[in-house]
């Protein structure tokens, strides 16, 4: 338990625990002026808790990961470890997969041949040489 008490640990447990004094202060605050009649303060009220709820989880899952780093568990936990597939043996090779090839086909169509197109872009042509006008001016 010693690695609790180095600097960026202590650092560590002094946020910890002005953020959740903090929070709950708050949580406090808002709970008076929501008797005093300020009825969007009970959201807050609710709010301020579980802040410091949430930063009271964090402290404790990060001691635990420092903990089992501290232990030298390197493996994951027993019901998070990664079995191979049944198929697999110990002197087999693993299946190789070829990547996949996609082939592009170009289109054959011209901007041409679409008259909607061609007005469109006629459009937007227009535009561009009038930056000021507005879309009802466009004589087309």
């Amino acid at each position: 338990m010693r690695w609790l008490w180095t600097p960026a640990w202590i650092a560590r447990h002094v946020a910890m625990v002005v953020l959740v004094g903090s929070f709950l202060g708050l949580g406090w605050w808002q709970i008076s002026r929501a008797t005093a009649g300020n009825n969007l303060s009970w959201g807050y009220a609710v709010e301020w808790p579980i802040f410091a709820g949430f930063v009271v989880y964090v402290w404790w899952r990060e001691v635990r990961l420092a903990r089992r780093a501290a232990q030298g568990g390197t493996e994951p936990p027993a019901e998070q470890a990664v079995e191979p597939p049944p198929a697999a043996t110990a002197g087999s090779r693993p299946a190789v997969r070829r990547p996949v090839r996609v082939t592009r086909v170009p289109v054959d169509a011209s901007p041409g041949d679409d008259a909607t197109l061609a007005a469109y872009n006629d459009y937007l042509s227009w535009l561009n040489a009038n930056p000021g006008a507005r879309p009802g001016d466009y004589p087309g």
